[in-house]
């Protein structure tokens, strides 16, 4: 006979734990858990069956995987997490001792820990790394823009900001900038590299007000695990291009809001030549370079924060040695899939080759340097918008001057002068638009999402009007009775109509009751043609055969493509009154 199965002990009440049941495994906080979970990239699940997961209870619970739970309880951090609340509780005893040199000893040995060995997990190969960039480069931008606070550290805001500059050098430096779009939340980019597109937000260097309903700890969390992957995204790619990572810092034109000017690269063979020593450090083949765990410990125990050590990791990612990295399979060079190492550029990544431009005071330098040296032009700016400025603004070899001034005190003769929409524009179509539909002070042209994909029934901003319909319509606004032209048998008909009325009103009879006896004449409908006949019975045919289910779903997307098109058509309509308006308004030429 077989063996009875309990209630509980299979099935989904087996794969799936609760919360509660997951802290008292762990024996961990609710906020250490939640802080794991975001590191290690578990998050809750949702059962097909609930009550039997519930083990019978209808109370609502989060559930996880048993799995991923008993594989947490091998995490390293876990332990770092015990040990950092009993470093938490002897410094509390000597603070309230008043043992101040204990407490100092303390702080001293502080216990710190890494996540180099958690990226190595999450993400197994370079492809997959590159594929969950968006969320951390958008994260880094945003806390880069950010003041600093209680919540939020200096340093981390320092440190937030210097990752996103390095990878804006990388960008500019591989021109794997694609598209740009500017939109109310900010500035949405597109960088190709190694065939994976990766998107990201910048936020409009306004000042910021943080509001005060957001939890911190989760997004200093989220924070500290993208700070450490960043890093080692950017020490990959400035490796595959032979440069060397972290990029030196002029602290002069730092201090004077250099921007992306203060970055120094150089190449790996340049600088080895001043310290023949220190052997350069190879490019990993197919996986995500990291560092041994006991070596990236080692060099951190002074540390006093955890993300303090970010920096130092990039430094001796750069010097370390051939022992200390993991065996990975290494390739000989450069790798060939970048956009710079192709032999033949597209003319689109060198759309600025020939160009020079000036930024005046009132344009976004941060965003248009790094999209103009993305794609090979020069640029130079106004010093109210900082130093390291390599023209000044009278040189003769400026060819565009950008600005957002409707009128200029003064204008350079041989150079053009546009709004910044242009070069975003120009961007996106992948050539140069006409200056003059640009010019300061003009109404600019739609700037229309690169993400958005129009099919043809889609109302299209840039589509040509219809010249001859708008014409035909100028013509009936002129002649309001052109369309009321009748055939005499048509008028016959309209009076003998008219005179029963007459004689009905005479007679006494209602209107409602002679409209029941005469109907109103309606007008013939065009014949269908037997194609359309053909089309039309086999719709009729194919939606009879349907089941309910597919009928009313049928009904559901006929209705929305019928409102599409409505819309589609409101939007042309109002497209076409206005050029009709602005038609109007321009002198008549005799």
């Amino acid at each position: 006979m077989a063996k009875i199965k309990r209630k509980g002990e299979s099935g989904a009440a087996k794969n799936f734990i609760s919360r509660n049941m997951a802290l008292k495994k762990l024996q961990v906080t609710l906020a250490d858990f939640r802080r794991l979970c975001i590191l290690k990239g578990i998050y809750p699940r949702e059962p097909r069956h609930k009550k039997r997961a519930n083990k019978g209870s209808t109370a609502p619970t989060t559930f996880y995987y048993t799995k991923d739970i008993s594989y947490l309880l091998h995490e390293p951090v876990l332990n770092k997490f015990r040990e950092h609340k009993i470093f938490a509780r002897k410094l509390s005893k000597a603070i309230g001792k008043q043992q101040y040199g204990t407490a100092k000893r303390l702080e001293q040995s502080k216990p710190t820990y890494t996540l180099d060995h958690i990226i190595k997990e999450r993400y197994p190969t370079f492809i997959d790394a590159l594929r969950d960039l968006d969320d951390g480069l958008s994260m880094l931008f945003l806390f880069a823009s950010m003041p600093s606070s209680d919540q939020v550290n200096a340093t981390v805001i320092e440190n937030c900001d210097r990752l996103c500059r390095e990878f804006e050098a990388y960008v500019v430096r591989a021109k794997a900038l694609r598209k740009v779009f500017l939109s109310i939340k900010g500035i949405y980019y597109q960088a190709e590299i190694k065939g994976q597109d990766i998107t990201w937000l910048v936020p409009f260097k306004f000042s910021q007000h943080v509001p005060t309903d957001v939890d911190f700890r989760i997004m200093l969390t989220f924070l500290e695990f993208y700070q450490t992957f960043v890093g080692f995204v950017n020490y990959r790619l400035f490796t595959e291009l032979g440069l060397v990572y972290p990029p030196r810092l002029n602290m002069d034109k730092e201090n004077s809001a250099g921007g992306l000017a203060a970055l120094e690269l150089e190449q790996i063979g340049l600088a080895s030549q001043d310290d023949a020593t220190s052997p350069a450090p190879k490019v990993a083949g197919d996986r995500l370079t990291t560092l041994n765990i006991k070596s990236i410990a080692s060099k951190q125990a002074a540390d006093t924060e955890p993300m303090d050590g970010v920096m130092n990791d990039a430094r001796d990612l750069a010097n370390v040695n051939d022992a200390d990295i993991d065996d990975f399979a290494a390739t000989t060079g450069v790798t060939s899939d970048l956009p710079n190492a192709q032999p033949t550029l597209s003319a689109s990544t060198n759309l600025f080759s020939d160009f020079t431009f000036f930024l005046a005071r009132e344009v976004p330098r941060y965003s248009l340097e790094f999209v103009i040296k993305a794609f090979g032009g020069k640029v130079a700016w106004d010093p109210i918008l900082g130093a390291g400025s390599p023209l000044q603004e009278a040189d003769s070899t400026i060819t565009h001057h950008v600005c957002d001034r409707p009128k200029q005190e003064r204008k350079y003769q041989g150079r053009s002068y546009v709004q910044p929409q242009w070069i975003y524009d120009c961007i996106n179509r992948a050539q140069l638009q006409s200056v003059d539909a640009y010019s300061p002070g003009a109404v600019l042209p739609p700037h229309l999402s690169p993400f958005a994909k129009l099919d043809e029934k889609a109302y299209n901003p840039e589509e040509a009007l219809d010249e001859n319909a708008l014409a035909d319509e100028e013509t009936l606004e002129d002649d309001p009775d052109a369309d009321q032209e009748e055939t005499p048998e048509v008028a016959e008909l309209d009076a003998v109509d008219a005179q029963r009325e007459l004689e009905a009103e005479a007679a006494g009879v209602s209107y409602s009751d002679f409209n029941k006896t005469n109907p109103p004449k309606t007008t013939k409908k065009a014949a269908l043609t037997p194609a359309e006949k053909s089309d039309l019975e086999g719709k009729e045919l194919a939606r009879m055969m349907m089941s309910n289910k597919q009928k009313k779903l049928y009904a559901k997307m006929k209705y929305s493509n019928e409102k599409k098109e409505q819309e589609v058509n409101t939007l042309r309509r109002k497209r076409q009154d206005i050029a009709r308006e602005a038609r109007s308004k321009k002198p008549k030429q005799a």
